[in-house]
């Protein structure tokens, strides 16, 4: 199989014995001899771009890609015939996590003003909402949204999770809009799909209360955008975003500086943690193929 990279062949040399491991980034063509023995594929990040994703039709051999991020819509169209795609469902929930709870404490406590306050040499002591006692709607009941859940509890906070179906604890997405109603803090974590498409759009924003803190870890066209705008500028919501639509959001697009708004570039799996998790998952898709077992994650056959 190949890796993208040395830090994970680095972390996986104990296989090299019953695997054989090649470092590959796409960039380049495989030797043909090399190509041929070949039978799954690591994918180096989320941003290979897609002429690069066309060397995999090089691969006579090839049975199976392994992507390093949940996200795999963008890799549909990029898998040859008879491929099995597995995402990386799992290795970004913690980071992402953490910059979900960072993004919802940065935004309630007023950390972004203190900061510019701080520059200015100003003393800045306002009276800010808690977290604690607020009503979190976590929108998406994967395993980025436990990883949230599990965070958010310490700080008694009353949580209420929305999934693709209903089930005990759990309610559906058919229930969102009445939800959201109820709602002061409301978590996106969904994978981006045409369902998922514009979720939470001019209806559904409009549905929030007075002061409502839009969090969104998922994926930008989750929300809609234009619809989003006009709630921040009218200072009725607020919003914390990590993903954009479009992304990365051009330098003079209005969202930039909307009232009332935290923007960071995509940077929740954007962390050192990154590199184990990869590993671990690798190993554990290498060890079920060595015993014949199914593979964890499948999201596609094409």
């Amino acid at each position: 199989m190949t890796v993208p990279d040395t830090d994970l062949l680095d972390r996986l040399q104990d296989l090299s014995g019953r695997v054989e491991l090649v470092l590959w980034d796409l960039l380049s063509p495989l030797p043909p001899d090399v190509a041929e023995r070949v039978r799954m594929v690591q994918i180096g990040h989320y941003w290979v771009k897609p002429d690069r994703w066309r060397r995999l039709a090089e691969v006579p051999n090839l049975r199976y890609v392994q992507l390093p991020s949940a996200g795999f819509d963008h890799a549909l169209p990029l898998i040859p015939p008879g491929v099995t795609l597995c995402n990386g469902r799992g290795v970004h929930s913690t980071g992402t996590a953490e910059l979900a709870v960072a993004l919802i404490l940065a935004a309630q406590r007023g950390l972004a003003e203190a900061l510019e306050a701080q520059r200015e040499g100003r003393w800045f002591n306002p009276e800010l909402p808690s977290l604690a006692d607020r009503r979190v709607l976590v929108v998406g009941a994967g395993s980025v949204a436990q990883a949230v859940i599990e965070r958010l509890r310490p700080f008694e906070v009353e949580i209420t999770v929305v999934g693709r179906t209903a089930r005990p604890g759990v309610h559906g997405i058919d229930e969102l809009s009445d939800l959201l109603g109820q709602a002061d803090i409301v978590v996106l974590t969904v994978p981006y799909s045409p369902q998922t498409h514009q979720l939470l759009d001019a209806g559904r924003l409009a549905a929030l209360p007075d002061g409502a803190l839009v969090v969104n870890v998922a994926r930008g066209r989750v929300v809609d955008t234009e619809a989003l705008l006009a709630e921040l500028n009218s200072g009725r919501l607020r919003a914390a975003l990590d993903v954009t639509d479009p992304e990365p959001l051009p330098t003079d697009h209005p969202l930039w500086h909307a009232p009332n708004t935290i923007i960071t570039a995509h940077q929740g799996g954007n962390s050192d943690a990154t590199y184990p998790r990869v590993a671990a998952l690798l190993r554990r898709q290498l060890e079920h193929l060595l015993a014949g077992e199914p593979l964890d994650n499948v999201v596609a056959h094409s």
